[in-house]
């Protein structure tokens, strides 16, 4: 045996313990792969972006020389929102709280002396998503890299954005056939590219319990699988390229049982619900991140000590990649070298601590076992009631339960609950509400974007718009236009025409506009 599964002790260890089923079979409890990080481990996937292109490639090119092995993207508000950096709402916001792409030449600056042919990278947006990917795409075929070579993951879950993180733009349904032509197209173009993450992380963030993240997640899961049967696809067509993005969260065990349940419940549904034969079709794969809102801006060192339970429960519940936020993010975007602690946070996990030589280790717990059925449960009588709302349609109850206003208020109370608790003393926060002698507030140095960044970024907008063609992107946007009139026809290929021709995420994101109109959520008090 590899001296990589013995103990400290040199006590030589098995792959797996306890009796069928085991990790690898059905439903996938106790993991998807039968040896699970003996035989690989988890991507080390770090979020970073911040300013101009250019800022954010030199983090990436840090990352992936300190032992990162996929990249993550985080855009600025403005992009998020679908806006170019010299929209009058940009204000104040380019490059601040991700990184500002505008067109074609800043997502190349992005991604400059990177092979797209050799790093996986996941992207995390979603109004303009298949925006943002038809301009990844044109990136890296430029580049000599054919889109059937690119692996990574675009986020593009739009659901999510009308319960939790609020970040829409057109009203759910046209929202939800963009999700579907990106899946059709990703199906058809790029087998090795996940469509969807359908994500978890921003219910939690936004105040959900762990039940209530596990059970809305998996809703939207299954109104995606929905939507894309009923456009023409076979479930096994496009299931194996889906995936999830799941929060890890403080209390170990439920954190740990919710991932056991999440594969559970997956592997069940898609068998017996969405009648999958596929084998991939069945196995649910997710990509974790520590939880952003437990970070705490009172004692920021203890954060650490945080992340680095939070990480463990992701490993011990089975990820399939790992996001560990840096100890300053309650103060500013992380700085390299937290970036970096947060990264050899994982590294010490993975070569130090041993968890890596078991698949499983946790399963037979009672606790963990209990803890795994009981959220199941939960879950079950969420989905029991969308059911009702959707008269037998997933997809039709969540987008019921949009309209009424019941995920955000359903999130709301267990928030207000949550605050409540803390200010009570009931639930105790280390350095903010107990043990809070040594506390000055301080993070260190922080990452700060200045005024010449959002300058700068509009400079270089406004060259790509005085050098391209204006006539081919007139011509380009009117072909977006037009199929977006059209139901049937699939946007992406005149979305990446139209990245193409240069045209900038806020000009394609106002032609759409026109004709899908704009949402406005229901108020909920």
């Amino acid at each position: 045996m590899n001296d990589e599964h013995r103990t400290l002790s040199g006590i030589p260890v098995d792959p797996v313990y306890g009796e069928a089923p085991l990790p690898g079979d059905f439903p996938y409890t106790r993991g998807i792969h039968p040896g699970m990080y003996r035989d690989r481990h988890w991507t080390m996937r770090m979020f970073a972006g911040f300013g101009t292109a250019t800022d954010t490639n030199g983090r990436f090119r840090e990352l992936l020389r300190s032992g990162g092995t996929g990249l993550s993207t985080a855009f600025d508000m403005p992009t998020l929102m679908g806006r170019d950096s010299d929209h009058p709402l940009s204000l104040g916001e380019v490059g601040r709280g991700g990184v500002a792409v505008d067109t074609v030449e800043d997502m190349a600056g992005l991604f400059a002396d990177i092979d797209l042919g050799a790093v996986t990278t996941s992207m995390t947006i979603n109004g303009p998503a298949p925006i943002l990917l038809a301009m990844y795409v044109v990136v890296a075929e430029e580049g000599g890299v054919e889109r059937a070579r690119l692996a990574g993951t675009l986020q593009n879950d739009i659901l999510k954005e009308y319960q939790a993180q609020k970040e829409y733009l057109f009203p759910p349904r046209p929202s939800v056939r963009l999700v579907t032509d990106t899946i059709r197209f990703t199906a058809a173009e790029m087998p090795h590219w996940n469509p969807v993450s359908v994500s978890g992380y921003h219910i939690r963030e936004a105040g959900s319990t762990a039940a209530q993240e596990l059970a809305f997640t998996l809703a939207n899961g299954f109104a995606y699988v929905e939507a894309a049967v009923a456009a023409g696809l076979a479930v096994d067509e496009f299931a194996p390229r889906l995936s999830f993005f799941f929060n890890s969260h403080s209390d170990f065990f439920e954190e740990v049982g919710k991932f056991r349940a999440a594969r559970r419940i997956w592997a069940r549904w898609l068998r017996d619900r969405y009648g999958a034969t596929d084998e991939r079709s069945l196995k649910l794969r997710f990509h974790t991140q520590t939880a952003g809102v437990s970070l705490t801006a009172q004692q920021p060192e203890v954060n650490i000590a945080r992340v680095a339970l939070q990480a463990l429960a992701g490993v011990l519940g089975g990820t399939q990649s790992l996001h560990t936020d840096a100890y300053d993010e309650a103060h500013a975007l992380p700085t390299e070298d937290a970036a970096r602690i947060a990264l050899r946070t994982q590294q010490v996990i993975a070569h130090e601590t041993g968890v890596t030589g078991v698949a499983d280790p946790l399963g037979g717990s009672t606790y963990v076992e209990w803890m795994t059925d009981e959220l199941e449960r939960r879950a079950e009588e969420v989905f029991s009631r969308l059911e009702d709302e959707g008269a037998g349609s997933i997809l039709e109850g969540v987008l019921a339960g949009i309209d009424s206003g019941w995920f955000m208020r359903e999130i709301a109370e267990s928030a207000y609950r949550f605050e409540r608790e803390v200010n009570a003393g009931e639930r105790i926060i280390v350095g903010v509400n107990a043990f809070t002698e040594g506390d000055e507030g301080r993070a260190g140095r922080l990452l700060r974007i200045d005024q010449d960044t959002e300058d700068l970024q509009r400079k270089r907008l406004d060259a790509v718009r005085r050098a391209r063609d204006d006539g081919a992107v007139r011509t380009a946007l009117e072909r977006v236009a037009a199929g977006a009139a059209q139901p049937d026809v699939n946007l992406l290929p005149a979305l990446v025409e139209a990245a193409r021709a240069r045209a900038s995420v806020g000009e394609v994101v106002d032609v759409l506009e026109g004709v899908f109109g704009t949402y406005v959520e229901t108020v909920v008090v």
